[in-house]
C-alpha cells in the first residue's frame, strides 16, 4: 500500500475527468495531476517538429530531449486552466487543448515506448505526495495500488454535447456532428490499442454521471474519498 493516498480516474475522452479531478483535488488539498496533459504536450511537439506521430520510436526519440513538467496554476495562470503545462521552459497550457493536438496526443499515447518514459514519471509524483491523478490507464497501470480507483463514464450523447460547449467556448467552430465523430474515433483507439487499452478494472468504481449535475457528481466522489482516506489514516 502506498504511502500517499492516491485517487486514481480512469475514463473516456469528454467525460470531465479533468475538471472533475482538480475541483476533488482542491477539495482535499491534494495534488491533482493530468496525466493527459503530458501526451497532449507530447503530440503538440510532435507536430511542432514535423515528427510522424505515428512512429512511435521517432516520437520517443523526440521526447528525450525535452522537457514536460505540470504546476498548479498560480497568480496570473489562474484564468481558467485546470493545469499549467511547460514544455521546456514555454507555458503550453491553452495550446495543448486543441483539437488538432488532442488527436494527435491519442495517437503518440498508443505507443508503448512513449508511455514507458512518462508512466514512471507520473509514479514518482504520486509516490511522493497525495494526488487525483486522472487519464486512461491510471487504475490498472500507472497507480495500480491506489485506495481509491474510479472508471468515469457518461453517455456518448452527453460527452459530445459538454465537449462542444468546450470547443465553442474557446472559439474553435466545429459542428456537434464531427464532435460526436471525433469522440467516436478516439474511443475506438483507446479502447483497442495494442498498449493499455481503456477498460474498468474489477476493483473500480463504475460512476456514470450522465445525470448528474457537475457539483452532485463530485460530492458523490468527494464523500467516498473521504471516508476512505480517514480510514487509511486510522
Amino acid at each position: 500500500m502506498p504511502e500517499s493516498f492516491q485517487i486514481a480516474i480512469d475514463g473516456p475522452v469528454a467525460v470531465g475527468k479533468s475538471t472533475i479531478a482538480r475541483i476533488l483535488a482542491q477539495r482535499l488539498g491534494f495534488l491533482y495531476v493530468d496525466t493527459g496533459a503530458m501526451y497532449r504536450a507530447t503530440g503538440l511537439l510532435a507536430l511542432r517538429e514535423g515528427v510522424d506521430v505515428e512512429d512511435g520510436e521517432a516520437v520517443a526519440t523526440l521526447l528525450r530531449t525535452h522537457n514536460i513538467t505540470l504546476a498548479t496554476p498560480q497568480g496570473q495562470q489562474n484564468d481558467g486552466r485546470k493545469i499549467t503545462v511547460y514544455l521546456d521552459d514555454e507555458d503550453v497550457s491553452w495550446e495543448i487543448r486543441t483539437e488538432k493536438v488532442s488527436t494527435a496526443s491519442s495517437k503518440v499515447s498508443q505507443h508503448a515506448v512513449v508511455r514507458q518514459q512518462l508512466v514512471p514519471l507520473q509514479q514518482e509524483i504520486a509516490s511522493k505526495q497525495n494526488v487525483v491523478m486522472e487519464g486512461r490507464d491510471i487504475t490498472f497501470r500507472v497507480l495500480p495500488d491506489a485506495q481509491l480507483k474510479i472508471f468515469l463514464t457518461a453517455s456518448e450523447e452527453k460527452r459530445a454535447g459538454w465537449r462542444h460547449q468546450e470547443v465553442m467556448a474557446r472559439g474553435e467552430d466545429i459542428s456537434l456532428e464531427q464532435i460526436k465523430k471525433d469522440l467516436k474515433e478516439r474511443d475506438d483507439r483507446d479502447m483497442n490499442r495494442d498498449v493499455d487499452p481503456l477498460h474498468v478494472t474489477d476493483d473500480a468504481w463504475m460512476f456514470d454521471r450522465s445525470d448528474f449535475t457537475l457539483d452532485e457528481a463530485i460530492d458523490e466522489i468527494e464523500t467516498r474519498a473521504r471516508k476512505l482516506w480517514h480510514k487509511n489514516e486510522t
